[in-house]
């Protein structure tokens, strides 16, 4: 007897018994899709959040500092000033120019931050301002806005503003695409939806605040009034030139900048000195030098060389890519774990199989003898059972996929229309890689087999003559 003819007399031995079968394989089923969705869920998360961080360019790039403030020593000789800070290497422009060589760096530049209020027409908002080269515009984020174009060069009265931030400004940019729906506190509040044409090109005021230095010097803290305050307003005015996409709900942008400027021109924008009270104690910004350095490497393969490069210069570095090990490590015992507890249930879908065995034993003890008393092996024997549990792991786990698939369609439907805010972006939250697909199946199969193990032990044990008298 071939494999085909295994395969035949197995399908129509199932056949005989079609709601004895069905009912088998609905337990797969059920199983297959309880693994699939939740392992799927898994493994959507872990993918939202690295997409998220690749979408952000965040894997290429990382963070210089100098050497960490004492806060010990700094609260301890807080007046002595050699005792404020650590030893460190200043971050200024020669230390620029250094990284810069380095083989792998695409890019580097200082991170500058500061507050300030933005105002259009009647509306204003509080926000940092992201100061950044126009080379960035090649890269992630900058490279797919949401709508208008990056700027394109580092003195331009060009910027580029956040989606959100328009929005805090009373401002929805139109997606045509995905249309908004104001909510009855968008209306209550005056928040009106623009086609992006009559956004870009529009003027928008960045209000930034500087000391007051003759009031100060006069005394003016002691008597604070209406004309004499220690802070002023510094009001520059711009022209939007693009949107930032809505950031997804899975990336953490409340240190994103909602407004992105030139570097040479936010450089220019007057201001206060300290953006935190580090600055009161950081000598590096007394001697022109930054905060902090944003670096950006050509690829992911080349982080691990350029920040053992830069920690040899004696600075600290910090990557997202250094974390990525640990972000999946996670994961993987997340999926784990929802996967041990769909695994349950495809067990116990398992004890349905056995059943289904065993009583096809005893239905078809009889046939069984003749198969024996002509010439039929053991190991033939077995392989006809094999084969009927193999062919219910098999279609169990074809369906139980697409059970599986359609409860994550339904559930990630109800998630992004009831539960998530409106016009916030689509969030797929399950993701059905190849890998899954093939493993559930291929698991499916094993764990029938292995359901199938004795019951086709135990036929291949059946002695013929006892069969054969067996009514």
């Amino acid at each position: 007897m071939n494999l085909l003819d295994m395969f035949s007399l197995g399908f129509t031995n199932l056949w005989r018994t079609r709601l004895r079968t069905f009912l088998t394989l609905l337990g797969v089923v059920i199983g297959i899709a309880a693994l699939t969705s939740m392992v799927s869920f898994g493994t959507g998360m872990q993918k939202n959040v690295e997409d998220t961080f690749a979408n952000n360019d965040l894997f290429t790039s990382m963070t210089v500092t100098s050497e960490e403030i004492d806060l010990e020593g700094m609260m301890h000789d807080a007046m002595e000033e050699d005792t404020v800070q650590k030893q460190s290497i200043p971050l200024n422009d020669s230390l620029i120019q250094v990284i810069r060589e380095i083989e792998g760096v695409n890019t580097v530049f200082p991170e500058i931050w500061f507050v300030v209020k933005l105002e259009i027409g009647e509306e204003t908002s509080s926000t940092n301002v992201n100061a950044v080269p126009a080379s960035m515009g090649e890269f992630k984020p900058y490279n797919d806005l949401f709508a208008g174009k990056f700027f394109d060069n580092d003195s331009s009265k060009e910027v580029v503003i956040r989606w959100e931030t328009l929005k805090r400004l009373k401002i929805i940019a139109e997606d045509e695409d995905k249309p908004y729906s104001l909510s009855e506190k968008d209306s209550l509040d005056g928040v009106c939806i623009l086609p992006v044409d009559s956004i870009l090109g529009r003027k928008i005021k960045v209000i930034s605040a500087v000391v007051n230095a003759p009031q100060i010097a006069l005394g003016g803290l002691m008597n604070i009034g209406a004309d004499n305050q220690p802070f002023k307003e510094n009001i520059s005015e711009y022209v939007i030139c693009g949107i930032l996409k809505k950031a997804s709900s899975f990336s953490n942008d409340a240190y994103k900048g909602g407004i992105v400027i030139p570097m040479k021109t936010a450089r220019a924008i007057p201001r206060t000195n300290f953006t935190s009270m580090w600055n009161f104690f950081s000598k590096k910004k007394k001697k022109g030098g930054y905060n902090s350095l944003y670096v950006r490497v050509e690829e992911i393969e080349d982080v691990k060389f350029v920040k053992k490069e830069l920690e040899q210069i004696g600075v600290k570095v910090f990557s997202i890519g250094d974390q990525l090990k640990e972000i999946r490590r996670v994961f993987m015992i997340m999926d784990a774990i929802l996967g041990a507890i769909g695994t349950i249930a495809l067990i116990v879908a398992s004890l349905g199989i056995i059943n289904t065995m065993i009583m096809s034993i005893l239905e078809r003890t009889r046939e069984i003898g003749v198969m024996k008393a002509i010439g039929g092996s053991e190991w033939e024997i077995r392989k006809i059972f094999f084969v009927e549990a193999s062919a219910i792991g098999l279609v169990g786990a074809i369906f139980g996929l697409i059970l599986g698939w359609m409860v994550s369609r339904v559930a990630n439907y109800v998630v992004n229309t009831s539960i998530m805010p409106a016009g916030e972006e689509t969030v797929i939250l399950f993701y059905f890689p190849l890998w899954l697909v093939l493993g559930a199946i291929v698991f499916s199969v094993v764990v029938s087999l292995a359901a199938g193990l004795y019951p086709a032990s135990r036929a291949a044990r059946i002695n013929p003559v006892e069969a054969l008298r067996h009514d």
